[in-house]
């Protein structure tokens, strides 16, 4: 398990050079106006949405759950909290196949439980442009 940052950049080549040099780690995946890095130390998954008229630049904080099985379990765990506000199966967000479940905490912010079930290749492939869940 580990935590997903997501940010809306004004410009994705200079946030992944800065990124990169940070954190001493090169871009995971790459599509147009999307990267995404994997960190190990501290074990974080950074997400970047190129969205330069964007009005925050938090975009949403989740937890990547890198066992796909542990997903019902925390589907289960958040709904009988009464936190849940969607659960999704197969969604294709973030140029991969989801499942997830959201939460929102009392002032709006995002939270997502996911893990990943498939990478989606192709990019420009019109199935795997980002979704409004991103």
């Amino acid at each position: 398990m580990r935590v997903q940052l997501a940010l809306n950049v004004r410009d994705l080549e200079e946030a992944v050079a800065y990124y990169s040099r940070l954190f001493d780690t090169p871009v995971h995946k790459r599509r147009p106006g999307y990267a995404n890095f994997e960190i190990e130390q501290p074990p974080l998954k950074l997400v970047l949405f190129e969205r330069p008229d964007a009005s925050e630049r938090l975009n949403h904080l989740g937890v990547e759950l890198l066992e796909p099985g542990r997903v019902d379990a925390e589907i289960e765990r958040i709904e009988a909290a009464g936190l849940a506000s969607g659960v999704q199966r197969d969604a294709r967000c973030c140029h991969a196949v989801q499942d997830k479940v959201w939460s929102h905490d009392p002032q709006g912010l995002p939270w997502e439980w996911y893990a990943i079930t498939d990478d989606l290749v192709a990019a420009g492939d019109a199935e795997d442009a980002p979704r409004p869940c991103c």
